[in-house]
């Protein structure tokens, strides 16, 4: 053996068997040589599939990391061979072989790109029921002309009915297994599972075990009273095909990948079809998409038979399923999210996508066409969520043509938009940080979605990125034109991955999808990104637990959002309310009687009369063993126009913002005092009867500990000892991220035109 033939054979050892860091996509090493069999998948990807996407920067950076570890390697090789024999190199080259061999069979790479357990379901169908008619699974319903709401759908009335309205808990965001960016994180909870979940079953959730048995268990300490279902609508068919052995495209490259290679699959996949301005479908979907839209239908129709089946129709009303998708439009990365809640069985029987209509407008038409402005009962609103990452074109100022919104594009958006997702697990979107003191809540600092992965290509949130912001430039627009195209409710919600509605308990939080990237594989130190959160609840005031009521109190926007906690908060606003509204027991009554609830409309204000806003707030009662936290203070945020311009205020109205109450990190024991309820009628002193104005309230708790800390003490890290703080662990101790938190409640406004 010469020394050149020494050379190549350790170089070639330990291209089998040295590991290399995955600096694009994840924790872990592995193998260059299973590194080189990823990339040319990618690339075969790219060959047959024109793809786009994340690829063409995936493809850089594997290539660079191939040349440089080669390099690497044969310099080692080099330089070994060069001062020992031949035969030495030849036999560390053969133990390294053997130690790779062993690797690989022993799993003893930290391999984030490893095939997860049962990938695959088997017995799903791909082929929709043709004669599927949910119209016809019950009579037509009976009019109840009593009622302060219409009745669309068979059932029984409620036991439980209050004409005063009555508070019921719900989430309004969820991803189950049919969604792609669930699946590709692990998650194999059903619509079914989901809703068993809300309900208050227990659930297992990823990881699991060779024999697919989950590895951890979650379940809600208090049930919900609501629950709506928002699968994507993209990709929908593609994920069916993937999943289902049998059915045609199963096999083709990208769903081998999606499969052998879960987290490659989720970047290449996600990148391509759900982050780009013009996304193309697979090959696999035949000739324009044909066979993955037609796919589409059988999950789609799954879904409405799961809500049907959770639904209690029944006297009791003991839970309330909404049958919704969400429509996902991300051009480069700017989130244009909407979550569509439709309000009986009735429905589309095929999905608006973004793959198929690109525009906000063209999405507005499909739902106004195919559901709005049919005969039948069909009647749905639709939801914008994480504005924070919409990069300012969620809500737009111009039309496409650069012209001014007009009159008719405002009208029909204010027809089905009457809610926005204020916070969840991707970050608050009440107000930027820096707006007033308590805007640095859950604030992300970038401003698309992909700026996650890319810290050197941050931008700064763009204007109307934020409630505030929003609801300021709607006054600007009625102003203007007269009608106000972002007259939004506040609401909150999850966007849970795992198919878990309403699970936001800071303690025991899970992550959001698979959480980091090795949560599809083993129970990880740190649940999730540190920058994210458990997401929020939707509170909704209404007169029984039913969908037609429920759905009324969306649509007049008398609902509220929370960013976890269940607080109680109730507000009434008109003309000089009695100021004795919280002395007496009838704080509901006598506010309906003389005011307008949150979500309402006031006009043209008596001469001489001042705007009065009643608010009445209880602490989260929470549970026997883990109780509320105490309330803090009440505030209330004005917005008006002037001038052509918004502008903001807060007030402190109720509560000590001073009151000293804290909570200790480590033992997240809390301490100091704070109020059990607050209630005050607040007189708003700067009131002007001819400016257009809209008011909401923040309820605020005293500190308690955020989920960071809960993870951060469940592993022992104690900050003054840096090596409790290893690996993940090092974010424990990071000074920009929060471990305390103060909880907070946001309602709907209530809006004032001159």
């Amino acid at each position: 053996m010469t020394t050149r033939g020494a050379r190549w054979a350790l170089w070639l050892a330990l291209v089998y068997a040295a590991p290399v860091p995955i600096l694009a996509l994840g924790q872990g090493t592995i193998p260059v040589s299973q590194f080189l069999v990823m990339m040319a998948a990618t690339i075969g990807i790219v060959v047959t599939e024109s793809a786009r996407g994340a690829m063409p920067l995936l493809l850089v950076v594997f290539g660079l990391q191939v040349v440089l570890y080669t390099a690497v390697h044969g310099a080692v090789a080099w330089l070994f061979t060069r001062f020992t024999p031949p035969v030495v190199g030849v036999l560390v080259a053969a133990g390294i072989a053997v130690g790779g061999v062993w690797a690989h069979e022993a799993d003893f790479y930290e391999d984030p790109f490893r095939a997860m357990a049962s990938t695959t379901f088997e017995g799903r169908s791909g082929t929709p029921q043709d004669d599927f008619d949910p119209a016809s699974w019950h009579p037509a319903p009976v009019a109840e002309p009593a009622l302060p709401f219409a009745r669309t759908e068979w059932r029984a009335p409620c036991d439980a009915f209050d004409a005063n309205r009555q508070l019921f808990w719900g989430d309004t965001h969820v991803h189950t297994s049919y969604s792609f960016d669930a699946w590709g994180q692990g998650t194999r909870n059903t619509p079914r599972d989901a809703y068993r979940f809300a309900r208050g079953e227990p659930l297992g959730i990823q990881p699991y075990d060779a024999r697919g048995r989950p590895l951890r268990t979650v379940r809600l300490d208090r049930p919900l009273d609501f629950t709506m279902l928002t699968d994507h609508a993209e990709v929908m068919g593609e994920v069916r095909i993937c999943q289902t052995p049998g059915l045609p495209g199963h096999d083709a490259l990208p769903c081998r990948i999606a499969r052998r290679w879960p987290l490659l699959g989720y970047a290449v996949i996600n990148s391509q079809m759900m982050d780009e301005a013009d996304p193309v479908r697979y090959g696999f979907c035949g000739p324009g998409g044909r066979y993955c839209r037609e796919t589409a239908r059988r999950p789609w129709q799954e879904i409405q038979e799961a809500a049907e089946e959770a639904y209690d129709r029944t006297s009791a009303c003991a839970f309330t399923s909404f049958v919704g998708f969400e429509w996902s439009g991300n051009p480069d990365s700017s989130m244009i999210h909407r979550n569509v809640v439709f309000r009986n069985e009735v429905v589309p029987q095929r999905l608006s996508n973004y793959v198929d209509d690109r525009t906000n407008e063209a999405f507005w038409r499909w739902l106004d066409e195919s559901c709005l402005s049919t005969d039948d009962r069909c009647d749905a609103i639709a939801i914008p969520h994480n504005s924070n990452l919409g990069n300012g074109r969620l809500f737009p100022l111009e039309m496409a043509d650069g012209a001014p919104l007009s009159r008719e594009y405002a009208t029909l958006r204010e027809k089905i938009e009457r809610l926005l997702e204020v916070t969840q697990h991707k970050g608050d979107s009440e107000c930027r940080a820096g707006d007033d003191p308590l805007c640095d809540f859950e604030t992300l600092e970038f401003g698309r979605m992909r700026e996650q992965a890319t810290p050197w290509d941050i931008t700064e949130p763009a204007p109307l990125s934020y409630a505030r912001e929003i609801l300021g430039a709607g006054l600007v627009e009625q102003a203007r034109m007269g009608v106000n195209p972002f007259k939004l409710g506040l609401m909150a919600a999850t966007d849970t991955h795992l198919g878990t509605p309403g699970l936001v308990d800071e303690e025991n939080f899970p992550g959001h999808g698979a959480g980091i990237a090795s949560a599809r594989l083993e129970i990880p130190e740190i649940p999730d990104d540190v920058r994210f959160n458990p997401g929020g609840l939707q509170g909704v005031w209404a007169e029984e637990n039913s969908r037609d009521s429920l759905f009324a109190a969306m649509r007049r926007r008398e609902t509220y959002g929370t960013s976890g906690p269940r607080m109680v908060v109730r507000t009434f606003t008109g003309f000089d309310l009695p100021d004795d509204l919280c002395a007496h027991g009838d704080f509901a009554s006598r506010g309906y009687a003389h005011g307008v609830p949150m979500g309402g409309d006031l006009a043209g204000a008596p001469d001489g009369a001042g705007l009065s806003i009643a608010v009445l707030a209880q602490r989260d009662p929470g549970t026997e063993s883990r109780p509320g936290a105490k309330l803090q203070r009440l505030q209330i945020v004005k917005i008006w126009e002037s001038d052509g311009r918004a502008h903001q205020k807060v007030f402190d109205v109720a509560g000590d913002p001073d009151n000293g109450a804290s909570v200790d990190r480590y033992t997240c024991e809390p301490s100091g005092p704070g109020y059990d309820d607050l209630c005050t009628v607040w007189r708003d002193p700067e009131f002007d009867p001819d400016a257009h104005a809209a008011w909401y309230v923040r309820v605020v708790e005293n500190p308690t500990c955020r989920w960071t800390a809960f993870a951060c003490n469940a592993r022992g890290v104690r900050c003054e000892d840096p090596a409790t703080a290893e690996g993940l662990l090092v974010a424990c101790c990071d000074p920009e991220i929060p471990m305390t938190i103060q909880e907070r409640a946001w309602t709907s406004p209530v809006w004032y035109t001159p």
